[in-house]
């Protein structure tokens, strides 16, 4: 079956417009949230003087704000280095709303998804750290999951906690203004609070569950991974989901079978583990062929590779758009979608809101638990038989730790959308839906009726909101997953120092920050709804929008023609006897000229601040995330006996 064609007007797709923005504070916490507000339409305080010098935001895309670090709310007052964003949003209608962004989190609030008191404490010894990137990857176990193919921890060379936060302001302020047009007793509520620290536990979430879990995980945990590099020296990512198109790739290489049988494993597994130790005879064999050959042996087997891009290669082709893509569906004005009997409230300012997630994987299941968290109902299509994911090791309480961290508290409808029963199953869901979430393989949703024509047609006030690979914008694109979107757009690059070759990340770091722009793209969506008497919308966002977004600030130096990679040794942790420590990004180069390494860390702490230099120890066991706060917030544990992150945002 394939859909009917969609008439979509795009002409004042934009939810904030009206609205008027003043931001001040740190820019690293700020970057993303300027960006943001003004591409969904608000006027922002730097707009006005820098939109004749550089077109406007919308157009950009990737405007830079303004980078005055001044004190929040207090023009022309320098900012200490603890000072939060802040960001106020007022016009249109609405009461104003506020929202702040601080590097870490004091608070020991646990997740409303945790059972019984938090029990966490202060980490023993450690004074405050001068907050900045490098202190909450650390903190957080960012560093600890991102250095696990590395044999211990490393930075990520982009500023990822913080560029999730952002997204985490701008999805509570698109909340608050939302639960106002909802008519809800939202005007008491008014301000979000989130961190970047909140954020970088939402990022290792999955990680740190499999630390909680009733058995071991089920692949090995170990140094080594991709990417390969081939006879003449091209770094490339390998990707396939079947185990047949895996031997048939190495088999047409020459490669051992032993080490062909040996590999499937890690490989397949590598998303969960963040490390794939291979046996080395893959590597070797990689290293026997040139690119043009490995290629062939892709093309015959099914499996596909791709080259690492450079930070110079991408912005040259970069297109300037923006990071999701919002169209009113028409093109006359629709009914109303349904409307839940309760009002948001403050703290859940999404209560009253349905949405049918078909979700896998990561990206879009985290949205649809981002969409939770704020109070909507969620209800996953599954397949007849449930999730298989559900069993995915290690388990707590029978269930997949994993899985629980992206699915908890959601119900479950099956449902075989390959079949005509099914099909109207999901489509009866969809008459009584506010959003309707997927990620399937680019064109399923045709071919199934179940794009949004299909679906706008049961339910015209629907949200229908895709999380895809690549969003349709590059031609030559591989397969949409996490380690091929890092090497097609260089985060591989921008992620690693300049005195290291370029490898993406084994933290699924696109999965997650896309799964965080897909709940963004979301509430602007039921916003714009509000806002276009009820018409309905549909939404994209994509795994390539989450590249662009984190490596925004190393592509702008590109073009520019300065060096877009982190400096050598850039966010590289000391070694002390007992562990490891990280500087802040200021002090770092003073504090790798002293030999820490007979020190134990709470020694080599005392030495560094006895010279004035900062760091923070480095959370190399997420199970320590369990009991010591680490300035985080609380993790606590769900019902099955799962560890639960903090909420990412508190509303007041």
């Amino acid at each position: 079956m394939t859909s009917p064609p969609l008439t979509t007007v795009r002409t004042a797709a934009r939810p904030l417009e009206s609205l008027r923005c003043d931001i001040a504070g740190p820019p690293e916490l700020t970057r993303v949230v300027t960006e943001h507000l003004r591409l969904l339409g608000a006027e922002t305080a730097e707009a006005a003087d820098t939109a004749e010098a550089n077109g406007t935001a919308e157009a950009s895309g990737a405007a830079e704000p303004s980078g005055t670090a001044t004190a929040a709310g207090t023009p022309g007052t320098e900012a200490t280095p603890d000072t939060p964003a802040q960001v106020v949003l007022t016009g249109g209608g609405f009461g104003p709303v506020t929202a702040e962004v601080h590097w870490t989190d004091v608070r020991t609030t646990p997740s409303r998804d945790a059972v019984g008191p938090p029990r966490a404490t202060p980490h023993p010894r450690e004074a405050p750290p001068t907050p900045d990137e490098a202190t909450v990857q650390a903190a957080t176990g960012i560093m600890s999951v991102h250095g696990r193919r590395d044999d211990g921890p490393r930075g990520l060379g982009a500023d990822y906690a913080a560029t999730a936060a952002g997204v985490l302001a701008v999805q509570g302020l698109l909340a608050q203004l939302l639960a106002q047009a909802r008519g809800g007793n939202a005007r008491a509520a008014g301000r979000v609070t989130t961190s970047a620290a909140r954020a970088g536990l939402l990022a290792v979430s999955q990680y740190l569950a499999a630390t909680g879990a009733d058995e071991d995980e089920a692949a090995r945990i170990a140094p080594g991974g991709p990417p390969f590099t081939s006879a003449d020296g091209t770094r490339f990512e390998l990707e396939t989901l079947d185990p047949g198109a895996w031997a048939a790739f190495w088999r047409a290489l020459d490669a051992p079978g032993e080490a062909i049988r040996a590999g499937w494993r890690p490989f397949q597994f590598r998303y969960a583990t963040a490390c794939a130790p291979f046996p080395e005879a893959l590597h070797a064999t990689a290293r026997s062929h040139p690119w043009a050959r490995v290629r062939q042996a892709a093309a015959t087997s099914g499996a596909e590779v791709c080259a690492l891009r450079t930070l110079e290669e991408r912005a040259a082709e970069h297109d300037g758009a923006a990071p999701w893509s919002l169209a009113r569906l028409g093109p006359a004005a629709a009914a109303p979608g349904r409307r839940g009997h309760e009002l948001p409230t403050p703290d859940l300012p999404l209560t009253g809101i349905t949405v049918l997630e078909a979700g896998r994987r990561i990206q879009a299941p985290l949205a649809a638990h981002l969409l939770r968290l704020l109070g909507a109902d969620v209800v996953r299509i599954e397949p007849p038989g449930g999730d298989p994911l559900r069993g995915m090791p290690p388990a707590c309480g029978g269930v997949s730790a994993r899985w629980l961290a992206l699915n908890r508290g959601k119900r479950a409808v099956e449902a075989d959308i390959k079949s005509p029963s099914g099909r109207r199953r999901l489509r009866e869901l969809v008459a009584d839906a506010d959003v309707f979430l997927h990620n399937w393989a680019p064109g399923k949703a045709a071919q199934l009726g179940l794009d949004a024509a299909d679906l706008t047609a049961v339910n015209p006030g629907l949200v229908y909101a895709y999380t895809s690979g690549w969003g349709d914008r590059l031609d030559d694109a591989p397969m949409g997953t996490d380690f091929m979107v890092q090497a097609r757009t260089a985060v591989g690059a921008a992620v690693r120092p300049a005195d290291e070759p370029p490898a993406p990340s084994l933290m699924t770091l696109l999965d997650v920050l896309g799964g965080l722009l897909g709940a963004e793209a979301v509430l602007a969506g039921l916003l714009l709804r509000e806002r276009n008497g009820g018409r309905g919308v549909r939404v994209d966002s994509s795994l390539l929008g989450a590249a662009d977004t984190l490596t925004a600030p190393a592509l702008r130096r590109a073009a520019e023609g300065a060096a877009p990679r982190p400096p050598a040794g850039f966010r590289r942790p000391l070694r002390t006897a007992d562990g490891w420590l990280a500087p802040t990004d200021t002090c770092a180069a003073a504090a790798s000229a002293y030999d820490l390494s007979t020190l134990r860390t709470a020694e080599a702490l005392d030495l560094l601040r006895a010279h004035g230099l900062t760091a923070t120890p480095v959370t190399t066991d997420l199970a320590a995330l369990h009991t010591g706060a680490r300035r985080t917030g609380s993790v606590g544990r769900d019902k099955h006996g799962a560890p639960v992150v903090p909420d990412p945002w508190a509303f007041s």
